[in-house]
């Protein structure tokens, strides 16, 4: 019997170890995949060692290579382009819809930073200015609906009917008709609409880009010119820095598609960068003689630098990157790493030195971390605390938004060259 018990148990404690491995595994699996969803792996850029193309036409203007450096987008006379530089052809078109002022066609343009995806804004004249829709009046219930007929006290079912006849007499409720009242929802003399563009592996002739409509923006100023936008992937949020007549906008849009307006009256923003780690929103804020330096995570406000010559560079990987300019020269370089526990940041000087700062062309955090200043002709790259000077070649210069790839551009006869090369 003592033997018969001791198996017992100790096939009882086999079976528990089994099963407490198996969950073990099973919340390990569960917990690797939370993570990966939660804090995603930054994919690695893509390095085109060279690559040269032909683009007919000589006034493209504000050239974006995209994440897989292999579209290139473009506007030349007013219409958006986007160009397969592995097929060498234009893939996708789109032009203003008519002469008005309001009829601006694309009006701000950006890929996406971890996939082929190009957000647009298309800006097209309101044939109706003001739109007027009818909501309804809430009334109470009991006016909404007429009683039924009640039935006789006295009625008697006569046994020969069907069920569900008889002397009783039965009406339906009927509705009546709700008054309503007019309301103006739109008064825009101009439409301005967000779209996706999804371009599909660009090997793949036989596939068509995914112009996606995603929604018009009522309270867009028209003929409002954005000055900048940055992508927060982490919380899939957009951020507009727009102006308009003298009037600055500070314009949030989420992922289920909500607007809503983060600027105070009278503050100017000037620089934006996005937190790719915990979504917060970093901008350059002017408003009277203040110039100051803000976190902003929805309504929530804080200060992180009052210097009015601290300048935001980027945000990559957590870290946020502040600049210091003295007589338009970059002078120093802050880093502060970003916490969930602490709201406020603790910088530290990575880089001193000087290097000219006078309305560079682009500044980039690379992926490596690196810090890009750049114009035409000349690159300026800070890393570990050293800088370094690269000359660019060709006509004009841009950099990719992951700091590795030059795009250079020499405008010849009736057509444009376009060379990729590693910017290192």
């Amino acid at each position: 019997m003592k033997r018969k018990t001791r198996t017992l148990i100790r096939t009882m404690t086999s079976w528990v170890m089994v099963s407490l491995m198996l969950q073990f595994a099973f919340y390990y699996v569960l917990n690797h995949k939370i993570e990966g969803v939660m804090a995603p792996v930054i994919a690695q850029p893509i390095v085109v060692e060279s690559l040269e193309a032909e683009i007919p036409g000589t006034n493209l203007e504000n050239l974006q290579l995209s994440f897989g450096k292999d579209y290139l987008a473009y506007q030349e006379n007013g219409m958006l382009k986007v160009y397969n530089l592995k097929q060498e052809k234009v893939v996708f078109e789109k032009s203003p819809q008519g002469d008005s002022k309001y009829d601006m066609g694309a009006i701000y343009y950006q890929w996406l930073p971890d996939r082929d995806t190009l957000v647009y804004f298309y800006a097209r004249k309101n044939p109706n200015p003001t739109t007027t829709v009818q909501v309804p009046i809430e009334e109470p219930a009991e006016n909404n609906v007429t009683p039924p007929a009640t039935t006789e006290p006295d009625a008697v079912e006569d046994p020969n009917q069907a069920p569900g006849t008889g002397s009783q007499t039965q009406q339906e409720p009927v509705k009546k008709t709700p008054k309503t009242r007019t309301e103006i929802r739109y008064n825009n003399p101009q439409i301005t609409e967000v779209y996706t563009l999804e371009l599909p592996p660009s090997d793949e002739e036989g596939t068509a880009p995914d112009d996606r409509y995603n929604r018009s923006i009522d309270s867009f100023p028209a003929v409002g010119d954005i000055k900048q936008m940055v992508v927060s992937t982490f919380t899939n949020l957009l951020y507009l820095a727009i102006e308009n007549d003298g009037k600055f906008q500070l314009m949030e849009i989420d992922i289920m598609k909500n607007v809503r307006t983060l600027n105070q009256a009278g503050e100017v923003i000037t620089q934006m960068a996005a937190s790719d780690k915990f979504g917060t929103l970093y901008a350059k804020s002017i408003s009277g003689k203040s110039e100051r330096i803000i976190a902003l995570q929805g309504w929530n406000r804080e200060v992180v630098s009052e210097d009015s010559d601290d300048v935001i560079l980027g945000n990559r990987g957590g870290t946020l990157y502040l600049g210091h300019v003295k007589d338009n020269k970059l002078v120093s370089i802050r880093s502060g790493e970003e916490n969930s526990e602490e709201k406020s940041l603790k910088f530290k000087t990575i880089w001193e030195g000087s290097i000219p700062y006078d309305d560079p062309k682009g500044v980039i955090i690379g992926a490596n971390r690196e810090i890009i200043v750049y114009d035409d002709l000349t690159a300026y790259i800070i890393s570990e605390g050293k800088d370094k000077e690269v000359k660019l070649s060709g006509e004009e210069n841009y950099i990719s938004s992951d700091g590795v790839e030059v795009i250079q551009v020499t405008r010849e006869g009736m057509s444009t060259k376009v060379k990729l090369h590693p910017l290192e």
